[in-house]
């Protein structure tokens, strides 16, 4: 370290210790959270997510009764101009909405944090967790998630399942070095951690956090086995609180399948193939095309290779041309032809209507047929 540099930490401090010192602070009110969110019953710990989700609803009730009205003028509107000044004013309220979630979920987030440890502790010590059943219960049980029971009235969440062919016994519970990496990555920095430390483990506090206002939360991975393992891995941990999880590389690109994936709570997949799909939805024709939706909020796993290792190569994609070489000329001429011909023959019905007027003496019909039918007359014609 250089003369200057220490003399300037020496007046202004060293950065990443205030960093910490900021960080150790929420920590603390984490910690001091803890004891109320462990005296809650296991169903209470679901009541409290859905707490959390109606006081972020609540917080943007106005701005969202606003944007829907917008869109009402939108649907009913007919002039382009207005319509533009319409959704410019949607875009800002969205805007507004966001900052508003944002100091919120800053708000809960001791809360949140610590009610997603007590989970993953329950889970860890008492092997299973025994709740009423919902109907997001029956339909988990139903679909063959063998991590949910069902007998009569109660649903039992028990703490093995397979995560991509791996079978999982969950005994992970969130230690304050978790906390922080969670807090600096709500934040939108980097939390670097050696191998072991739980980086996994890390990414469930700020990905339950934001996937709370059912934004939706993409989770990028380097690999597809990553990203198949994490979301079977983790995905239970957020179920149990009836946020819905998939991953885009269990489904074809374009597929419903693959929509739907990206309009669950909590969306997992590889750098590229959301690359991709981003791309296919700049190319297609209609909305209903679309895959993703708006985008939210992203954790991005293994980032030094995702932003650095693999940018260098760049995404392309193109459109097919149909029937191999066949180009649009070749198959929009034949209509073309077709229009022209119509149009030729109405030209010369207008015409022999405007002769006509005029040898009958009416010049002034049969000039304005004859200015219809020189304003009709193909501009121009390829053959």
């Amino acid at each position: 370290m250089s003369f200057l540099n220490k003399v300037l930490k020496g007046f202004l401090g060293d950065k990443k210790a205030q960093d910490l010192k900021e960080v150790k602070k929420v920590v603390t009110k984490i910690k001091a959270v803890e004891p109320s969110i462990q005296q809650l019953s296991d169903d209470g710990l679901r009541e409290k997510t859905a707490e959390f989700k109606e006081n972020i609803k609540s917080a943007t009730s106005k701005i969202t009764a606003q944007i829907e009205q917008i869109q009402e003028q939108i649907k009913n509107s007919k002039n382009v101009d207005e319509k533009e000044a319409l959704f410019t004013k949607i875009e800002t309220l969205k805007k507004e909405s966001y900052e508003i979630e944002e100091k919120v979920l800053l708000q809960i987030l001791p809360e949140v944090f610590a009610l997603v440890k007590e989970t993953a502790r329950r889970w860890a010590q008492n092997g299973s967790i025994k709740v009423k059943a919902s109907d997001w219960d029956r339909q988990l049980a139903a679909a063959g998630k063998d991590f949910v029971e069902i007998q009569g009235d109660t649903a039992i969440w028990k703490n093995s399942w397979d995560a991509a062919g791996t079978p999982v016994n969950w005994d992970m519970v969130h230690y304050d070095v978790q906390f922080i990496g969670g807090i600096i990555l709500h934040s939108g920095k980097i939390a670097e951690m050696a191998t072991g430390e739980g980086k996994t483990l890390v990414g469930t506090l700020p990905i339950f956090l934001n996937a709370l206002p059912a934004r939706g939360v993409h989770v990028v991975t380097v690999n597809d086995y990553l990203a198949k393992r994490d979301s079977a891995w983790m995905g239970p941990l957020y179920q149990f609180h009836g946020m819905s999880i998939d991953c885009i590389d269990n489904h074809q690109p374009n597929s419903d399948g693959r929509r739907k994936a990206y309009n669950s709570d909590i969306t997992y997949g590889t750098n590229n193939e959301f690359g991709f799909d981003y791309l296919r939805d700049n190319m297609v024709t209609s909305p209903s095309e679309l895959v993703q939706r708006e985008l939210n909020f992203a954790i991005v796993d293994e980032v030094d290779s995702v932003l650095v290792d693999d940018a260098r190569t760049p995404l392309i994609i193109s459109g097919p041309v149909p029937q191999g070489d066949r180009q649009e000329f070749d198959v929009l001429k034949p209509s073309i032809d077709r229009i022209v011909e119509v149009q030729k023959k109405t030209v010369s019905a207008i015409f022999n209507e405007a002769k006509k007027l005029i040898a009958a003496g009416n010049t002034k019909e049969g000039g304005f047929k004859l200015l219809q039918a020189y304003r009709g007359l193909p501009k121009q014609t390829i053959n």
